[in-house]
């Protein structure tokens, strides 16, 4: 089972940022089957130049949850899944550096669809959500929205699970492997 999850954030560091939204997509290897998607109140200011990127504001995040109003859903979705993210380090950094400032030391396994990408997809020139999506077809309704890049990255991420499908159904037995 995995996690599929993307995040918003008030900058590029998880030790200097906060999280300003967040969506994951319980998936079972085959489909969807639970999500979540919340705008998260950063409790600090959303700088001019994500705001312009997101669209994400002040205003928009004022009344919305902050981080531990949604922590216990973020840990159940994810628990016993693999947190899988388009460039996982940097969702994943985030999301780590969060739970700390509870006192939570949060673990799991991750994968990444930009590494999956250059395996299972190579000859791409950029492994970027929006240019892989583009040249495989795949829309992105809300591109730098939490729910729309998780969304086209669960899509992503299903192309991937064929393609490796494929790729090890050419392997002589007992040569199978995980990413």
């Amino acid at each position: 089972m995995y996690a599929i999850i993307d995040i918003e954030t008030t900058g590029q560091s998880a030790a200097n940022g906060k999280i300003t939204e967040v969506a994951i997509f319980v998936h079972d290897g085959f489909k969807v089957i639970d999500s979540f998607s919340s705008l998260i109140n950063p409790e600090c200011y959303i700088p001019d130049y994500i705001v312009t990127l997101t669209g994400i504001n002040n205003e928009m995040v004022r009344n919305a949850p902050k981080f531990y109003e949604v922590a216990r859903r973020i840990v159940e979705m994810t628990n016993d899944r693999i947190f899988v993210a388009h460039n996982v380090s940097f969702d994943y950094r985030f999301i780590q550096e969060e739970f700390k400032r509870l006192g939570y030391d949060y673990q799991r396994k991750t994968m990444c669809t930009v590494r999956m990408g250059r395996k299972f997809l190579p000859g791409h020139k950029s492994y970027s959500l929006g240019n892989i999506c583009d040249e495989l077809g795949i829309s992105i309704n809300g591109r730098h929205r939490a729910a729309g890049d998780a969304l086209a990255t669960v899509k992503l991420f299903e192309i991937l699970l064929e393609k490796k499908t494929q790729k090890e159904t050419k392997q002589p037995p007992g040569q199978l492997r995980l990413f």
